[in-house]
């Protein structure tokens, strides 16, 4: 007796309890357009991860069994939660068995999504193992205003007009407004490729989020990158029209998120969202299925904050945070140029300035077809070199005066000589500015260009050769003014030196120009 006793001690000494495990199960009351209305969930978080489990043909309901779908709790009520599926929803049924995962939801981030094509949920379109090591929530608070400082390094978009009138700095918020098919993503495609003329260690990492984009048109966007070199730095972030509405929600903030790792390495980086107005779009439907309350155009009355919180996250983080950055580039299509609207009203107030495309000017064969008048950099000339600096103010004013005097010209003829050379200067300016497809300048090169337009010494010029001119005398510096350009590369300014240089660089190539009038 006193054997067995001693034998069932040492069973019990030795016996660990089972550790127990507890999760909150519940089932899909209702299910539409990709929107689960789940009960019998007492806990949930806000944008938290929720398994949906799928029946398969001839299983019973109490099988949960085999790989899960994933949606984000959005609406928490008293006695059930309204739950976005991110994923086939047609295969979910009344009656399936859902589970919280008391996680939210999180992106794979890191070098390793480096030249890939991936979903709004990190996963690769192109079937490549990723290899990610650290993941992030796409859902993040923004740094605050002591963890930040001043925009001061800019972003080379490569684009005349803009790095010169309108400059973009490492941290800032730009937005590119206007109608359908005027060259938004041309803009994105350009900056995106013009930072192959920026130093290596200087180079800032791309995410290219599409939103509700074709497929065909996304795949044209990533050709066009790998052609030319540009996918070894740039990440694209792809949710398609095809995609559900969830997808659409969810891809900028991942997009932002995968940028915010680069930001929090010490590493610059910039993140295009093409569009934001398909975001909010997805958004007013996702809502109207949670019968969330509808406000102005049926939007629900936290759409700004939708915007807000995104683009809040952009910032320049200050040197004891390792001074990375994180760029935004939003995209907003406008209907019949009217900025007005809902939409492009609370992004315009959010973001530091916009760049405004305007139709008229894009149908006349400017192109890029900016209008100076509507688009603005509340950064300013502090994102740009001194170089740059020194040449854009009187670009500005030159244009600005041209616009007045042109639209009094036209009611009359006799003009005196000031009037129209002053004229004369604007037609060459406004010229000058144009510029082909994928085709980025390095900021010397547009510096150079931008002196001899505005210091008159393209006034002699032909209107119809001016794009010539420029091509064939950055062609002329490259072969016999490569000392000059190193200098300009290096001092980033223009110096007195420097200032003699060019002038006679342009008056030795003026006398070998061959104008096309005979």
């Amino acid at each position: 007796m006193d054997s067995l006793i001693q034998k069932l001690q040492k069973e019990l000494e030795g016996y660990k309890s089972p550790t127990m495990a507890s999760e909150s199960v519940g089932r899909v009351e209702k299910m539409y357009d990709g929107i689960a209305i789940c009960s019998g969930i007492d806990e949930a978080l806000a944008s938290e991860m929720i398994e949906i489990y799928p029946r398969t043909a001839g299983k019973n309901s109490e099988d949960v069994k085999g790989a899960p779908l994933f949606g984000l709790a959005l609406n928490i009520e008293e006695s059930q939660i309204g739950v976005v599926v991110l994923g086939d929803y047609a295969q979910i049924q009344e009656g399936d068995v859902v589970k919280t995962t008391k996680r939210v939801l999180e992106v794979p981030v890191g070098e390793e999504l480096l030249g890939n094509v991936v979903n709004a949920l990190g996963q690769s379109l192109e079937n490549k193992a990723l290899n990610t090591k650290t993941r992030y929530p796409v859902e993040r608070v923004a740094s605050g205003v002591i963890s930040r400082e001043a925009v001061n390094e800019p972003i080379q978009t490569g684009i005349k007009a803009i790095d010169s009138m309108i400059p973009i700095g490492r941290g800032q918020r730009e937005l590119i407004i206007g109608d359908r098919q005027i060259g938004k993503t041309a803009l994105i495609i350009d900056t995106i490729l013009s930072q192959l003329n920026e130093p290596e260690d200087k180079r800032p990492y791309c995410i290219y989020v599409a939103i509700g984009q074709k497929a065909s048109k996304v795949a044209r966007v990533v050709q066009t990158l790998r052609e030319r070199g540009a996918m070894e730095y740039t990440i694209v972030v792809a949710s398609f029209s095809s995609d559900p509405a969830a997808l659409w929600y969810i891809a900028p903030y991942a997009g932002c998120a995968i940028g915010e790792y680069f930001m929090d390495k010490g590493k610059d980086a910039i993140v295009f969202y093409d569009d934001l107005t398909k975001h909010a779009w997805a958004y007013r439907q996702m809502s109207l299925l949670l019968r969330r309350p509808p406000g102005r155009e049926a939007y629900p009355g936290d759409v700004f904050y939708l915007h807000s919180r995104l683009l809040e996250r952009s910032a320049k983080l200050n040197k004891e945070l390792g001074g990375g950055s994180l760029t935004g580039i939003p995209v907003i299509e406008t209907q019949s140029g009217d900025v007005s609207g809902y939409i492009p009203t609370n992004v315009i107030s959010i973001t530091d300035g916009q760049i405004y495309l305007e139709p008229n000017l894009f149908y006349k064969g400017i192109r890029p077809a900016l209008n100076v008048g509507l688009s603005v950099s509340r950064v300013g000339a502090a994102a740009q070199t001194k170089a740059m600096k020194k040449v854009a103010g009187k670009l500005r004013l030159e244009l600005a005066q041209y616009r007045e005097l042109a639209a009094f010209a036209q009611f009359g003829s006799d003009l005196d000589e000031a009037t129209q050379k002053r004229l004369r200067r604007g037609e060459r300016l406004s010229e000058l500015l144009k510029q082909g497809q994928y085709v980025p300048m390095a900021w010397y090169k547009q510096t150079l260009s931008i002196y001899a337009g505005v210091n008159g010494l393209l006034d002699q010029v032909p209107v119809s050769d001016v794009q010539r001119w420029e091509s064939e005398f950055h062609t002329y510096c490259d072969a016999y003014a490569a000392d000059m350009l190193e200098k300009m590369k290096e001092k980033r300014e223009i110096t007195p030196e420097i200032d003699e240089l060019i002038k006679a660089a342009i008056m030795e190539f003026n006398g070998q120009f061959v104008t096309g009038k005979q």
